[in-house]
């Protein structure tokens, strides 16, 4: 069966990593550093959009930035030993590589912190672009020319669409299957493990649905 050479992107956080636990630590000490109340557990409900979208319901306009600036120093104290690989995240990204094609990070994670997370948990994607939101995914994903995105928030269907690239959706973050289809995605998988299998019929030419 002959195949092609598929480059594809994919989201960072509920995608390949479940960075929650990491991400709720964070807020806790920068709620105990700054004296203001976080509901931690609420903030790690609605991982997707970038960190200045979260802050913004617990700080004032005039502090987010030097708040950003301050998460982003204590996040990797606390946040990368405890975040884990989502079932299948390595797999996929070694499938990507069969086909020939490169596989790329397109996050709304600052960079470092997102480049923090794969290395220690041993996954080697051949880009990253950090600091990526809904559509403004669009300008990485063309330049890479990544064809297909996978992502599990309604911002990741929108950046595949924008950027004009097939969106293949996981429900493993806060959005549900309906709503990811809804959403406009071309392909809604149980989650990562469903991944070779799909990308390997889609790179020797089979049906995009799934």
């Amino acid at each position: 069966m002959t195949s092609r050479a598929v480059t594809v992107g994919f989201d960072l956080d509920m995608t390949l990593i479940d960075s929650r636990p990491g991400i709720r630590a964070t807020y806790l000490a920068l709620a105990a550093e700054t004296g203001a109340y976080i509901d931690a557990d609420l903030a790690v409900s609605r991982l997707g959009p970038p960190l200045e979208t979260e802050l913004a319901h617990w700080f004032p306009p005039g502090a987010l930035d030097s708040v950003a600036a301050r998460y982003r120093e204590l996040y990797a104290h606390h946040a990368i030993e405890p975040t884990r690989a989502l079932p299948g995240a390595r797999e996929a990204v070694d499938a990507v590589r069969r086909t020939g094609g490169r596989a790329v990070v397109v996050t709304a994670k600052h960079g470092p912190s997102a480049r923090l997370h794969l290395e220690h948990l041993g996954i080697v994607p051949d880009a990253v672009a950090g600091r990526q939101w809904a559509e403004g995914k669009a300008k990485a994903l063309v330049e890479y020319g990544a064809e297909v995105y996978v992502g599990d928030h309604l911002g990741d269907v929108r950046g595949a669409r924008a950027a004009g690239a097939l969106s293949v959706a996981v429900p493993t973050g806060p959005c549900g299957a309906a709503e990811l289809r809804a959403a406009g995605a071309d392909v809604v998988l149980g989650d990562l493990t469903e991944f070779p299998a799909w990308l390997a019929s889609y790179a020797a030419g089979g049906a995009v649905a799934g």
